[in-house]
């Protein structure tokens, strides 16, 4: 991507959210051996990714992209990753019918083990231990000995992406992501007694699936109907692991992050001399960039020079995360600082990372009203302004935990202590999940009935 560009160069810049080693050894140790081992993702992935994102960027695909807050060790299955795969594919669907263009599904998953922390420790039971920072990094459990950075996590972490990578791989070419069974289970969930709003929807894909399957078009007959592309993405955050991972293609001779189809940048590390910058402005992977309420235009503008100097389209992903009532008060001035730039980018909303909150029981949740109201609002500004509402980004699971309140099934404060599992920040689960999608499919309907009405 940049001539000279060497992928140890952040070495010499800022280091913002890593850990310190306490062992050196161990560290090289583990360095040089996952710097032996396969990448997880190839080059000839990451270019398509990139070619469909960039349709992304103009209206001709919408990007989901989703999954867990953080990866976990303890909680690793099989089990797991179908069942959050299963939710994605239900949303796309419905997003697809919604948005009248293909889906761009992105996991959050086979590589989301580290997370940036606020502080550098906490307190628990009037302790102080240094904060947990991803199992990748060190362990969630409240001892000093778990909480200690060890280098060797990096090779579970390794080895936990693989396996998930290869489920994905076989989930998504096997039989399991035919349309019409991923719509047969979207199905059970309008039917339940409040979802009166999204039945008539979801018998409009039903009855779309099947004038299709009269017309000859079927998993039998059309492939593209039994299986699906489908990547993984992560925050670059542990620069070690990622410069292990790092190769150069054979092919293009241009270095390639092995770690995952696209990784981002986080809106604690986006500083335009820092290390994580430095390191994903050299590599030919899509790149997202969180941009926050502190994302000025200055800097934005310097960012987008150096993560994507040839203007490429697909390359980055500007993803907004300001919190419901605060998307006017900055979305526009940076869209409008890309549309000055003529710069090539996917627009994304995540409307997770500024609607979390602390409920009057304790627990740090997200209320599913104001996750909605941020991606409303998210979309009426690009309408305002003429631009391209390209995706979402949302931490979610398939499994039925209780972490963030509201919701078709109503979750309450007091309900969070019943399955509250995250090690980080709340998900949605499944239900919510797949009501956002229904949400979100509804929003992209009216765009599409308003622009046919301005066409007229």
């Amino acid at each position: 991507m940049t001539k000279g560009w060497q992928k140890t160069d952040w070495r010499a810049k800022q280091r913002i959210q890593m850990p310190d080693y306490p062992d050196q050894a161990a560290l090289n140790a583990v360095e040089a051996q996952l710097s032996k081992y396969p990448p997880l993702v190839f080059a000839g992935e990451a270019q398509r990714l990139k070619q469909e994102l960039a349709l992304a960027g103009e209206g001709r695909a919408f990007l989901l992209q989703g999954g867990d807050c953080a990866e976990s060790f303890a909680e690793f299955s099989a089990d797991n990753i179908r069942d959050t795969f299963r939710v994605m594919l239900q949303m796309a669907v419905v997003l697809t019918y919604g948005a009248k263009v293909p889906v761009v599904k992105v996991g959050r998953m086979a590589g989301q083990f580290a997370k940036p922390r606020s502080a550098p420790t906490e307190v628990i039971g009037g302790v102080e231990y240094p904060s947990y920072r991803g199992d990748i990094i060190n362990g969630f459990d409240a001892t000093v000995e778990a909480r200690r950075p060890d280098p060797n996590r990096m090779l579970q972490a390794y080895t936990q992406a693989a396996a998930s990578l290869n489920l994905l791989r076989a989930f998504s070419s096997g039989g399991f992501a035919d349309i019409h069974r991923v719509h047969a289970w979207t199905l059970g969930f309008a039917e339940h007694d409040k979802a009166e709003r999204y039945r008539e929807l979801s018998n409009r894909i039903s009855d779309a699936l099947d004038f299709m399957t009269a017309a000859g078009v079927n998993p039998d007959t059309a492939h593209t109907l039994k299986v699906v592309d489908f990547y993984t993405s992560h925050e670059a955050l542990l620069l070690e692991y990622e410069e292990a991972l790092c190769r150069v293609d054979s092919i293009s001779g241009k270095n390639v992050a092995g770690s995952g189809h696209m990784i981002w940048i986080g809106d604690r590390t986006r500083q335009p001399d820092g290390a994580h910058v430095e390191f994903c402005r050299g590599v030919l992977n899509p790149i997202g960039l969180k941009c926050g309420p502190t994302t000025t235009a200055e800097d934005l503008k310097v960012l987008m020079n150096k993560l994507n100097p040839t203007n490429e389209p697909g390359r980055l992903t500007l993803i907004a995360r300001f919190g419901a009532g605060k998307v006017g008060d900055h979305l526009p001035r940076l869209i409008q600082t890309v549309q000055a730039e003529g710069a090539n980018v996917v627009w994304s909303c995540d409307p997770m990372h500024g609607n979390t909150i602390k409920s009057s029981t304790g627990y740090k949740t997200r209320p599913f009203d104001s996750v909605l109201r941020e991606v409303r609002e998210f979309f009426s500004i690009h309408k305002a302004e003429g631009t391209v509402p390209g995706g979402v980004h949302f931490e979610m699971t398939g499994k039925d935990v209780t972490e963030c309140t509201g919701g078709l099934r109503a979750v309450t404060d007091e309900d969070l202590s019943d399955r509250y599992h995250t090690a980080c920040d709340p998900r949605l689960n499944a239900t919510q999940s797949l009501e956002l999608a229904f949400l979100v499919a509804e929003e992209l309907l009216a765009r599409r009935e308003d622009g046919r009405r301005i066409a007229m």
